[in-house]
């Protein structure tokens, strides 16, 4: 299969690309398109792909604008931040995604549909505008989950998802409040508390905590790239992000 990448951090679309040659060694990337001018240029001189790697929001405007004018039948797999619902509408409509940072074994799984959808000759549905659309609505109700269940002295508390400011695993899964609890959650790993929260206001750092927007006091940048933020009190933590995450950390963060 050939696939291009469509993505303005580049060190995020190198993370990518060497993921997919791990899962799928099969599948060829063709290039690395860095914005929206780059892809309607690419899209212009070349014949499409077997499959399309695509970040929503680039640098110079949103991704959708290629389908306002190319007429794309491939599987087009989105990289994306973006809100639940949109995430729901992409799988509704028989689109995938990739939510950030990529898991290896959901890219797998989503790599492995694409496959058996080329090799079945199916065109994607040409709903991707109506999809765009959608990105635009209000969001009617809450998408994500508003408490958790945790538990503390042989008592079951809730906890309101609001008042948490960071998710640690410490071989066993805790939160801690911005007032300072720390409450034991029923959760086997991170990956399922984080599909439960909005990738607006909580961010997966690394493989042992996840942290809340209003949480962070300040981010301290290394010289290898890496990053540390610190969170404020009462919490008063210490977390490590990688160098390979650091682009994405900055993006989310910077909006």
């Amino acid at each position: 299969m050939t696939a291009i990448i469509i993505e303005d951090e580049l060190l995020i679309a190198k993370e990518l690309q060497y993921k997919i040659g791990q899962v799928a060694p099969d599948v060829d990337i063709l290039c690395h398109l860095p914005s929206l001018k780059t892809a309607k240029k690419w899209f212009l001189n070349n014949a499409e792909p077997d499959l399309i790697f695509m970040d929503i929001q680039l640098g110079d405007g949103m991704s959708f604008e290629l389908f306002e004018q190319y007429t794309l039948q491939c599987p087009v797999i989105f990289t994306t931040a973006y809100d639940e619902y949109a995430i729901r509408a992409f799988k509704v409509n028989g689109f995938d995604y990739l939510l950030k940072p990529v898991d290896e074994g959901t890219l797998r799984k989503t790599l492995d549909r694409a496959r058996n959808l080329i090799l079945a000759k199916q065109p994607q549905p040409n709903n991707l505008m109506e999809l765009a659309k959608l990105l635009q609505q209000p969001i009617k109700g809450s998408l994500y989950k508003e408490k958790f269940i945790a538990s503390a002295r042989n008592q079951w508390v809730p906890v309101r998802t609001t008042d948490i400011a960071c998710f640690v695993r410490d071989q066993l899964n805790y939160l801690y409040t911005f007032s300072g609890d720390k409450f034991l959650l029923d959760y086997q790993t991170l990956e399922e508390i984080e599909e439960l929260l909005d990738p607006q206001l909580f961010y997966r750092a690394n493989r042992q905590s996840i942290i809340h927007i209003d949480a962070i006091q300040s981010v301290r940048p290394h010289e290898n790239q890496k990053l540390t933020v610190f969170l404020k009190s009462p919490a008063k933590m210490e977390v490590d992000i990688s160098r390979e995450k650091a682009p994405g950390f900055k993006k989310w963060l910077d909006r």
